[in-house]
């Protein structure tokens, strides 16, 4: 009887060990593979059915966690580069959204007007740094044969656009400009053949018709028609003068 219960306690010992190694063993594989891959990362998914075409909301997105060596450059890991897009593919519930599924939102003020990206180059030049919502003035150099000087430097668009624009300061490097379809043709034809082409920041403000001069106080002066004039008392008398001097005589 002490035999089988020494031999069940060396049984219940040897199980015990085994089972303590297995699960370290277990552990140790776990931690492994997730040091392998790196640990979790955040992405966006779409929280419900979005349609081609549609400007992301914020409710339509939520995020899922996935291993850190399965994350690429593709995935989204800020929400802020999904407001404001448009997807251009549906998206499912639960579907993993990628940067080669969504673009900017485009806010051109006609649909019938285009976008035309101006760059800084030899040819181009920017008098000042564009802004977003600026409005610049385009001054073109062409040659023309007609002119005894064979260049010739004129206006070429007023007032035009600025859709958006690319860096700012020192790292200014572009803006694209919203006009017609029939200015996009003329525009991108004198990018490709003017000599020289000028940008110039317009008045973002009132227009020069609308620009107010406040008012100086100046002393008004008579005119000298006014001085010329003499008054009607000195011109004709008065009744009462009249009669007296009638009395008189």
């Amino acid at each position: 009887m002490l035999e089988s219960k020494r031999r069940a306690a060396i049984f219940l010992l040897i199980a015990f060990v085994l089972a303590a190694a297995a699960g370290y063993l277990v552990l140790q594989k776990v931690k492994d593979l997730n040091a392998e891959l790196g640990g979790m990362t955040r992405i966006y998914i779409a929280n419900a059915d979005i349609p081609a075409r549609t400007l992301i909301q914020e409710s339509q997105i939520t995020t899922m966690e996935i291993p850190n060596k399965f994350v690429n450059s593709a995935h989204v890991l800020d929400k802020e580069e999904l407001l404001n897009q448009v997807v251009v593919v549906p998206l499912a519930d639960e579907e993993i959204i990628t940067k080669n599924m969504i673009k900017p939102y485009s806010n051109l003020r006609n649909e019938n007007n285009r976008l035309v990206a101006m760059y800084p180059s030899e040819k181009v030049q920017f008098d000042q740094v564009i802004e977003a919502l600026d409005r610049v003035d385009i001054i073109v150099s062409i040659e023309d044969e007609e002119s005894s000087l064979r260049y010739k430097t004129e206006i070429f668009m007023r007032d035009v656009p600025v859709a958006f624009a690319q860096g700012t300061n020192e790292n200014f490097s572009g803006v694209a400009l919203e006009v017609s379809i029939e200015d996009a043709e003329k525009l991108i034809h004198m990018q490709n053949y003017a000599d020289q082409i000028r940008v110039l920041k317009a008045n973002v403000g009132k227009t020069g018709d609308e620009i107010q001069i406040p008012e100086q106080e100046v002393e008004e002066e008579p005119s000298e028609s006014e001085e010329e004039q003499p008054s009607e008392s000195n011109e004709t008398p008065s009744e009462e003068e009249s009669e007296e001097e009638a009395s008189d005589e």
